[in-house]
């Protein structure tokens, strides 16, 4: 097994708490189905949210699908002028055992802008 790192973010639509968990929820479920992964092959996740979310910490979606003995942790994104609003990214370590090319990165709805060079 190999260490490899995986990257998605989803837009929101609106700073609020059932919305984001509801979204990172999507986030991540599509992370993990999209490269055959179960929670076991985590290894540690790390969330950052633009400045303009507030609502609630986006970790606390994964563990609401019970990603519960995974490190996680959050923190804020840059402040750059003219960045796409209301964005959460990940970038997920996992154990795997595919080369760093079949990492299928995540980028969900408005997100798939931010990264179209990898964005599936």
């Amino acid at each position: 097994m190999a260490l490899r790192a995986v990257r998605g973010a989803v837009q929101l639509e609106r700073d609020e708490a059932g919305h984001m968990s509801e979204q990172v929820g999507a986030l991540l479920t599509a992370v993990l189905e999209r490269n055959g992964l179960t929670t076991d092959e985590l290894i540690s996740i790390w969330f950052t949210a633009t400045p303009d979310l507030h609502s609630d910490f986006p970790a606390a979606a994964a563990r609401k699908l019970g990603i519960v003995d995974v490190p996680l942790i959050c923190a804020q994104e840059l402040d750059v002028e003219g960045a796409m609003p209301r964005v959460v990214r990940i970038l997920a370590h996992i154990e795997s055992d595919k080369p760093r090319v079949g990492i299928v990165h995540v980028y969900l709805g408005a997100a798939a802008a931010l990264r179209k060079d990898i964005a599936q």
